[in-house]
């Protein structure tokens, strides 16, 4: 029996069960749902995305034409997992904050630096966090209720990223995390999570997948702030019209 190929009233009824038990099955296995269950059970079996990588992998060069199919293939899984709920309560927490704070490590600092050059383009109070150290700390000391904190944490929770979920706890502080996994224990998961699929664990990993969906929400936030998201774009286009004429 597939599992990914059964809904949750399907499998229930081939089981005999009730739906319900087949929720707290998933829950006691530490997925979010129903929906997250199943993706896991693709991450860790040979389905469709895991034979395309092997298949790929069987050319004996490179060829950007298969490398692009394979990007689109983890686009499509990341749509399929991704919570239209969980997506638009991240809209509404970037919109509604006193200031977003952003932290991203090795590759993920990528994503931080791109998210903070949407996000300040927007009008949004937002700063970057230091990958590590003490100098993390010390701007980590600044977040305060009212402020939402944004982690980037595909493979695993870093111990930095454990810091900034413990520390919410006691400053008041909201967090939202960039995840590659859809079951996560309770202590690492984030107030709003959204999942980006990179591939599996042992591939090169690619950032298309998180990269889009961060210019989605970055699109969103746009559409949600109205006039004053596109006034402050208008007067940016100004001021470099004024300042650097010649481009």
């Amino acid at each position: 029996m597939r599992l990914d190929f059964h809904t949750h009233g399907q499998l229930a009824q081939r089981l005999e069960i009730s739906n319900a038990t087949v929720s707290r099955f998933a829950r006691h296995v530490g997925c979010r749902d129903f929906k997250a269950l199943k993706s896991l059970v693709l991450e860790q079996s040979p389905g469709p995305a895991v034979k395309l990588t092997a298949t790929l992998g069987q050319g004996e060069r490179f060829s950007p034409q298969a490398w692009l199919e394979r990007q689109r293939a983890y686009l499509e899984t990341t749509i399929q997992q991704l919570s239209s709920e969980e997506f638009d309560r991240a809209v509404e927490a970037l919109c509604s904050v006193r200031r977003v704070f952003l932290h991203g490590k090795n590759a993920s600092s990528s994503m931080a630096q791109l998210f903070y050059f949407r996000l300040r383009r927007l009008g949004l109070q937002v700063s970057l966090f230091p990958s590590g150290g003490s100098e993390l700390l010390e701007g980590l000391a600044q977040a305060a209720e009212g402020d939402l904190v944004v982690l980037f944490s595909f493979s695993k929770l870093s111990r930095e990223g454990r810091i900034l979920l413990d520390h919410s706890r006691s400053a008041g502080y909201r967090t939202l995390a960039f995840v590659g996994r859809t079951c996560l224990p309770a202590e690492e998961r984030a107030d709003i999570s959204l999942f980006a699929y990179r591939g599996t664990e042992k591939e090169y990993h690619s950032m298309a997948a998180p990269a889009a969906l961060l210019d989605a929400l970055a699109v969103a936030v746009a559409e949600r702030l109205g006039t004053e998201g596109t006034e402050r774009l208008q007067s940016l286009h100004r001021m470099k019209k004024d300042y650097f004429p010649d481009g």
